[in-house]
């Protein structure tokens, strides 16, 4: 029997702790409502239970409560290869593994490649993840079928793409990518040049229009590399940045991913121009890139929101790995164990990753009418007890793995640590065919185990 005084909801999770991300302490004893795709009310449990009455109660003990994680930077497919061909130089890695490996690849190996990555997302806690890659149609359909929140865009160069073919094509793939997903609930479409060394100033401009014109977020690889900043002042007489400054390209609509190799002067420029930057810390450093200037970035006041890249680069898509891992690189970078405290690198995988990808009103924090993307931690483990100080437990003891419960878009998608919408043992069959495939027809020392 309904109480008529008490407002009704669809959801309602209580915890131990709960962890806004708000700019808010946290709270003991605490939960959030949920009704429909949205988030009612976060508060005490006491309050909540007095106020609100609810169809479906998860009451978490030893469990804390917190917005999903934000991954700025995938390319979700690529999870197809991960583990194949590691420990290269660069160019070897690309020229005679990856890119003959992606040879092989057409829409249904996207969207199996990106099913496999949202399992993985999904089960460590990730809700949302910005995506670059072929065939991204299919990565849409994918984040959608597979219940995440994505921002998907497909990748544009001057040569052609095995999916749209000549360079022209891809403008008109983006273009309709945005019309067919607008306002969709979960998928949201960018528009995404690789990168200055692979994009012509003709095409860059093009893509900015478009951007700007339908208010898409435009996402470009940017400074990864020496080798990178040196081809860009051959070719053009200045870096990667000023580059695009001349071009008229930087603005607060551009996610800049990497950004490894910058100076004083264009940390300035960026800070100026309110670019956005996505830093991939274990990628580059698998890679041997470098060790971008966050510190700098974020001092001078610059967006900055973490990403893991892709598989093949990484090799996992756990933010809380990722976490760990920026925290540790920038203090030792710097010697300084000050620099990346805990709660700034949270930020980064929650409300700044938002802020990064233009969605700060939408998710990145637990507050009434945002999106209800939610995460629960068990804390009844031994790396996790006792509990001093949240934000260091996150970034410095926890994994991915103690996620318990997920919540995308108010539909629960992990319970228990267990899909409650899909069959995972249907995709890890399809992804090991294909991998036993791979391994017989590309060479890889030690790479043939089965």
């Amino acid at each position: 029997m309904r109480n008529p005084e008490k407002t009704q909801a669809d959801l309602m999770i209580t915890g131990d702790f709960l962890l806004p991300m708000d700019g808010q302490d946290p709270l003991n004893d605490a939960g959030v409502v949920v009704k429909g795709d949205r988030i009612l009310a976060v508060g005490k449990r006491s309050d909540l239970c007095s106020k609100y009455e609810s169809e479906k109660i998860l009451d978490m003990p030893g469990h804390l409560i917190m917005p999903g994680l934000i991954n700025t930077h995938t390319h979700a497919a690529m999870s197809l290869f991960r583990g194949l061909a590691d420990d290269l130089p660069l160019m070897d890695w690309l020229s005679h593994y990856i890119f003959p490996a992606e040879k092989r690849i057409d829409s249904r190996l996207v969207d199996l490649g990106t099913r496999l990555a949202c399992l993985e997302m999904i089960r460590t806690g990730t809700t949302t993840f910005k995506d670059m890659y072929l065939y991204e149609e299919s990565v849409a359909e994918a984040a959608a079928q597979m219940g995440m929140r994505g921002v998907v865009g497909e990748v544009l160069y001057d040569f052609p793409s095995p999916n749209y073919g000549p360079p022209e094509a891809g403008l008109s793939y983006a273009r309709k990518m945005i019309e067919k997903w607008k306002g969709h609930s979960l998928v949201r479409v960018a528009v995404e040049p690789h990168s200055p060394y692979t994009c012509s100033p003709d095409l860059l401009e093009k893509a900015n229009e478009i951007a700007v014109k339908e208010r898409c977020l435009l996402v470009i690889h940017l400074s990864e590399t020496r080798d990178e900043v040196e081809q860009i002042k051959q070719r053009y007489g200045t870096t990667p940045v000023r580059h695009l400054e001349r071009l008229g390209i930087l603005g607060p609509h551009l996610l800049a991913v990497h950004c490894v190799c910058l100076d004083d002067e264009e940390i300035r420029i960026l800070a100026e121009h309110q670019v956005k930057v996505a830093h991939c810390p274990e990628s580059n450093m698998k890679l041997a890139a470098g060790i971008a200037p966050v510190p700098g970035l974020l001092e001078a006041g610059v967006t900055v929101g973490l990403g893991t890249d892709g598989c093949a680069s990484n090799n996992n898509l756990d933010m809380f790995q990722e976490m760990d891992m920026a925290a540790k690189l920038h203090k030792v970078a710097t010697l300084d164990p000050t620099v990346m405290d805990a709660q700034t690198t949270l930020e980064m995988a929650t409300i700044r990753a938002a802020r990064a990808l233009g969605i700060e009103d939408e998710v990145g924090s637990l507050e009434p009418g945002k999106k209800a993307d939610i995460i629960c931690l068990d804390l009844n483990q031994p790396h996790l007890t006792p509990l001093y100080h949240i934000p260091s437990q996150i970034v410095y003891a926890a994994s991915g793995l103690d996620v318990d419960t997920v919540i995308i878009n108010g539909e629960i998608r992990l319970q228990n640590r267990c899909f409650t919408q899909c069959d995972p043992r249907e995709i890890l069959r399809e992804v090991k065919k294909w991998g036993e495939r791979i391994s017989e027809e590309i060479l890889v020392p030690g790479l043939n185990v089965h």
